[in-house]
């Protein structure tokens, strides 16, 4: 952000809006000694004292010169604002520089810089800045920290000029502000291998990465670098061009993250609420999966998927990619609860077939909603459940019955649809449970003697 001129551009209002802001702009200071000054005169006119006249005139004068002083004072300054980083996650602190630049060819006085910023980040960052020279400039800094997600406007900054002697200040704001994005935690998981990956992957990268296609035989024009061993001789001698053989065309392994944002299937707020929960671990998945080299897309109850424009709504591992990841943590940053009653909007979406990995994270469930769950595991190779109790997060430890006595049903349900259902109480670590979902599907394909360790 920056901004130049704004003092002058507050200098060349009319005379008369000019007075009333001059005058409005006196302080407590000025304001008494004005007070005192009028009174003084009064008195001095009722007792008849010239000398005490000429004092309440000098009282009255002095805040009035100050403020019209201070009112025709043409500073130039450009301000500039930088967030370092302007992304940053829940519970973590970001660092804010201003900058101001003197511009004009004229010294300024003493300057207080304030910079709006929401309660949430903290008190309001106020500085005092010493007389600046013709083409000089100041640079300060200040720290803003969030333990809720969202995105805060930073600004305007706001400029104070003051006289020497306090009796008249005057606020001059600069008109832009910066956004700071605080995203969900984010916490590293395991590089488990789940369900849903296709079966044959060896432990290498490259291997790891992709699933192999048919061959496509279909030429193409020669690039340099291409191989020679891969040139196609008759081709070549038909289109009487070097051709070569196309590359196997790779399909990458895909991940769909369901997060399930009804109000009604959550309770209590807060960072450490159930849904705050959720959305951070949607958020340390979908990180998790883009680092493995997965398409993933970020699914809600609602049916929206992010990103979901163009090609067929994932996020590959290009270039594109680290955009992508940035759309759907943004997304995730000012996620809300939804109105919504249940899943089917998600289960539309999800009628394609070859979703890949499905994990969800998911609030309250009654049947019904288990029941599209059970249909949704029908179209993925493998899915992967985490349900939040709202009795184990509103509740303490001690009054809580049991993770399997208000939810044992539905994960009973789940799991007898095919899904690798987990509970998760309150305060559960996203490690550990990714952890044990691993282990879940080791034992389950060992007990039916599929796919092994």
């Amino acid at each position: 952000m920056t901004t130049a001129g704004a003092g002058q551009a507050e200098a060349d209002r009319g005379e008369k809006g000019g007075i009333r802001t001059a005058l409005a702009g006196l302080t407590t200071r000025g304001r008494s000694f004005l007070a005192a000054g009028v009174a003084a005169a009064i008195c001095s006119y009722v007792l008849g004292q010239s000398d005490l006249l000429r004092v309440g005139l000098l009282l009255a004068v002095l805040p009035l010169v100050c403020a019209g002083v201070l009112y025709r004072t043409r500073y130039r300054v450009a301000g500039s604002r930088r967030l370092s980083p302007a992304r940053v996650p829940a519970g973590s602190e970001a660092r804010v520089h201003l900058r101001m630049d003197n511009v004009s060819r004229l010294p300024t006085g003493l300057l207080m810089l304030q910079d709006r910023v929401p309660y949430v980040l903290g008190p309001r960052p106020r500085f005092v800045l010493d007389r600046v020279e013709a083409g000089g400039r100041r640079e300060v800094s200040y720290r803003v920290r969030s333990d809720l997600r969202g995105r805060y406007p930073l600004g305007p900054l706001q400029l104070r000029l003051t006289d020497p002697f306090g009796m008249c200040e005057l606020t001059r704001s600069f008109s832009t502000y910066d956004t700071l994005t605080v995203i969900p935690r984010v916490e590293p998981l395991a590089p488990v291998r789940l369900s849903g990956e296709a079966k044959g992957y060896g432990d290498g990268r490259q291997r790891s990465l992709a699933l192999a296609g048919e061959d496509d035989v279909i030429p193409r024009g020669y690039r340099y670098g291409d191989d020679l061993r891969r040139v196609h001789w008759r081709s070549t001698a038909r289109y009487g061009e070097l051709m070569v053989r196309r590359e196997e065309q790779p399909q990458r392994a895909r991940c769909t993250v369901l997060l399930d944002t009804r109000g009604i299937a959550y309770e209590g707020t807060g960072p450490d609420s159930a849904f705050e929960w959720a959305v951070s671990g949607a958020a340390s998945v979908l990180v998790h999966m883009l680092e493995r080299g997965y398409s993933v897309r970020l699914l809600t109850d609602t049916g929206d998927a992010v990103p979901g424009e163009g090609g067929d709504g994932f996020a590959g591992a290009s270039q594109e990619s680290a955009d992508a990841a940035g759309l759907m943590m943004d997304t995730l940053a000012v996620i809300d609860h939804s109105d919504g009653a249940g899943l089917s909007r998600a289960y539309d979406v999800l009628r394609g077939g070859n979703e890949g990995l499905l994990v969800a994270f998911l609030g309250d469930l009654d049947e019904d909603q288990a029941a599209v769950l059970g249909r949704m595991r029908q179209r993925s190779p493998g899915a992967v459940a985490f349900v939040l109790d709202s009795d184990t997060w509103v509740r303490e430890p001690s009054e809580v019955p049991g993770p399997l006595d208000g939810s044992g049903d539905r994960l009973r349900m789940l799991r007898e649809a095919g899904w690798s259902a987990l509970h998760v109480p309150r305060g559960a670590s996203m490690d550990e449970l990714w952890r044990q979902a691993d282990r879940e599907r080791r034992g389950v394909a060992a007990t039916s003697g599929g796919e092994g360790p």
